[in-house]
C-alpha cells in the first residue's frame, strides 16, 4: 500500500471510530432518558450513608393520575412492570408503572356486583404466583341481599392483557356478613404458594356475635386455602397442614388464625415468609402482629394488649401483638397495616415494617429483632387518608390516599 493510500485509511478509519463512538453516545443517552420515567428501583451505592428515617417526605408517585376512593396497589410477577389499583366501587385500574402515566384504563369492572358504602366494596385484589402462563387473579368484594363476602378467580382476556374477561369468575368461597362493617378484604398468597385471606369480624360494636373466638365461623380470622387443587365438593383444597384440618369439632379448616376485630391490610415479608398485620381497635388500642399458625390474637377477650371491657380476661395462650399504641388525636384511631421495607430506592427504611393510621395521617417505621421491636419512629405524615400501602413487582413501596384518589412514594429530602 503507498503512503498516499495508508494515510487515507487511517483518516477513515479514525472518521468511523468516531462516528460510532457518536451513535453509542446517542444511544446510552435515549436509553437513560427513558429509564428516568421508569419506576424501576436502582441498586444502592453501597458507599454513601442511607437518609435518617426523618429525611423522607412523600411525593406523588404519578402525578396524572387519580382513582375513586383507592384501597389496593399490587402488581402481577409476569415481567410486564404494571400496576393496578383496585377502586372501592368494583373497579380495577391498570397502568405502566412510570411517572409519567397518564391514563390508568378499566381492567375490571365489578361495579354491578357490588355493594358498596362505608367499608363495603371491592377490597383486594391477588395476582396468582404463575399468573405469567395462566392469568389467574383473585379478587374478595362484598354483595348485597343477603350481605356476604364474596372470594372469587377471575381470568385475563386471552386476547388483551389490559383486560380481564368479566364472564371467567368463578367463586370459591363465600360467607355471610351480618353487618356492614369490618369486613377485612386483603388477598395475598403466601411464600408457600396458598392463598391467604383476611376476614373481620362481622362488623357492628365489640363482636356481639363474638365471632372472632368461635371456630365454627369464618369471621374474625385469617383463611388460608391451596386453590391449585379442587377437593370434593370445593373449588379448593385446605392445606395438610392448615391447623384444624381433619378435625371433628366443626371447625372451619380454612383458618389458620384467629382473634382478630378487623385485620386490615396483612402482607408477607417476601425473604422471610413472615406475616404481618395490622388490625385496627374498638375505641382504644390499634396493634400490629405477626401472624403465626394456629395462633389466638385475642379479640374480644382484650383489644390489643389489655382487657377488653367485662370479659373474661383470661390471657393463657394468647399470642402478643408485636406493636400497639393508644387511639388519641396524636397517633390517631384507625391502623392501616404495612410491608417491610424492600425498596431499593429506601436504603434508609430497609427491612423496617412501614405502617400507617387512617385516621391522623402518620406513617411509622418499626425496627424489630424477631418478635421483639426495638424503635418505632414517625416518617412524615400524610394530609390525606391512608387506606392502604401498596408493592410493585420490584417491592418499590408506595402509599394510597383514600380521600385525594393519589398514590404516592417517599422521596428522600437529601
Amino acid at each position: 500500500m503507498n503512503k498516499t493510500c495508508l494515510n487515507f485509511y487511517q483518516k477513515a478509519m479514525k472518521q468511523l471510530r468516531l462516528l460510532f463512538s457518536l451513535i453509542l453516545f446517542l444511544f446510552i443517552t435515549s436509553c437513560d432518558k427513558e429509564k428516568s420515567d421508569d419506576n424501576t428501583t436502582p441498586t444502592p451505592d453501597p458507599n454513601v450513608n442511607p437518609p435518617a428515617i426523618t429525611d423522607y417526605t412523600l411525593t406523588e408517585a404519578f402525578p396524572a393520575l387519580k382513582f375513586d376512593k383507592p384501597v389496593e396497589l399490587t402488581s402481577p410477577d409476569d415481567g410486564t412492570n404494571r400496576i393496578f389499583v383496585v377502586a372501592q366501587n368494583g373497579k380495577i385500574h391498570v397502568f405502566p408503572n412510570l411517572t409519567t402515566a397518564s391514563e390508568a384504563p378499566v381492567f375490571l369492572n365489578l361495579s354491578p356486583k357490588v355493594a358498596t358504602g362505608g367499608e363495603l366494596g371491592l377490597l383486594g385484589l391477588a395476582f396468582h404466583p404463575d399468573y405469567k402462563t395462566n392469568g389467574y387473579f383473585y379478587v374478595n368484594y362484598t354483595r348485597g341481599n343477603p350481605l356476604t363476602t364474596v372470594i372469587s378467580r377471575f381470568k385475563v382476556s386471552a386476547a388483551e392483557p389490559n383486560v380481564a374477561d368479566p364472564n371467567s369468575e368463578q367463586i370459591l368461597l363465600t360467607y355471610a356478613q351480618p353487618y356492614s362493617n369490618h369486613n377485612g378484604g386483603k388477598l395475598a398468597f403466601g411464600n408457600d404458594g396458598y392463598l391467604y385471606i383476611a376476614s373481620g369480624d362481622g362488623g357492628s360494636g365489640g363482636d356481639p356475635q363474638n365471632n372472632a373466638q368461635n371456630l365454627q365461623k369464618l369471621l374474625g380470622k385469617i383463611l388460608r386455602i391451596d386453590v391449585n387443587a379442587p377437593s370434593g365438593n370445593l373449588s379448593y383444597a385446605i392445606p395438610t397442614d392448615n391447623p384444624y384440618k381433619g378435625n371433628t369439632e366443626g371447625f372451619r379448616e380454612e383458618i389458620y388464625a384467629y382473634g382478630l376485630r378487623n385485620p386490615w391490610r396483612f402482607s408477607f415479608d417476601r425473604p422471610t415468609g413472615t406475616l404481618w398485620a395490622g388490625d385496627v381497635g374498638q375505641g382504644n388500642i390499634e396493634e400490629i402482629s405477626i401472624i403465626k399458625k394456629g395462633s389466638n390474637y385475642g379479640w374480644k377477650i382484650r383489644e390489643g394488649n389489655t382487657c377488653f371491657g367485662t370479659a373474661n380476661c383470661d390471657l393463657t395462650g394468647l399470642e402478643e401483638p408485636i406493636w400497639s399504641y393508644p387511639q388519641n388525636t396524636e397517633n390517631g384511631r384507625s391502623i392501616t397495616g404495612g410491608y417491610v421495607s424492600h425498596d431499593k430506592n429506601l436504603t434508609g427504611l430497609e427491612g423496617k415494617y412501614i405502617y400507617g393510621d387512617y385516621v391522623s395521617g402518620n406513617i411509622w417505621a418499626l425496627t424489630f429483632n424477631g418478635n421483639q421491636t426495638v424503635t418505632n419512629e414517625l416518617i412524615t405524615k400524610a394530609a390525606d387518608n391512608i387506606s392502604s400501602f401498596g408493592e410493585d413487582s420490584q417491592q418499590g413501596l408506595y402509599i394510597l390516599g383514600y380521600s385525594s384518589g393519589k398514590i404516592y412514594k417517599f422521596t428522600s429530602k437529601q
